[in-house]
């Protein structure tokens, strides 16, 4: 084997092995800052919840329930209940 190859095959090892080593390490920091995150956000949902509390007006019914039938086309077709052809 020539020196060129040589080099080459331990670039290539050294490459998959960083990979493998970064892919554990960044895996190990993301499971540790996930697990203290629920932690943090306590206190800020305790504040947003003392915030708005009785601010913020309840919905409860529908604002367009009882709306006006300002459609005309609706009235336009006076063939409403005609059984049509299937065929």
């Amino acid at each position: 084997m020539s020196k060129k190859t040589i080099i080459i095959v331990i670039a290539a090892v050294l490459m998959v092995a960083l990979g493998v080593g970064g892919y554990f390490y960044w895996s190990k920091k993301l499971k540790t800052n996930t697990g203290n995150g629920s932690e943090a956000a306590g206190p800020a949902e305790k504040l947003t919840e003392s915030a708005t509390k009785g601010v913020l007006p309840s919905i409860q019914t529908n604002p367009l329930e009882n709306k006006p039938d300002i459609n005309p086309a609706d009235k336009a077709n006076p063939y409403t209940n005609i059984k049509t052809n299937p065929f």
